[in-house]
């Protein structure tokens, strides 16, 4: 699924407009990248936690010329399903 899928199926599940549904979207992933950028969590009910964690820089090899480098430092962002939709996905099996 890529994100007019998602905006497709907003536009087909109410009775917005294509371009108002792009706009709900993209303002709500807009909103969610400006919270992780300030460092807050953000926690979207039912579904789980994206967070902003700092990695620390690590020694790493390239496994073809097997040459020890290290990885820098870096922000990534890391997300947590809630424990109701795990027990949700775990309980379909």
């Amino acid at each position: 699924m890529v994100k007019v899928d998602i905006v497709r199926a907003i536009q087909l599940g109410t009775d917005l407009q294509f371009g108002e549904a792009e706009k709900l979207v993209n303002d709500m992933l807009e909103m969610i990248k400006e919270k992780l950028e300030k460092g807050e969590d953000v926690l979207i009910t039912g579904l789980g936690k994206f967070e902003l964690r700092d990695k620390k820089s690590r020694p790493g090899r390239d496994p073809k010329s097997k040459r020890d480098y290290e990885i820098s430092a870096r922000r990534v962002v890391t997300f947590h399903p809630s424990k109701v939709w795990r027990d949700e996905l775990n309980s379909k099996n």
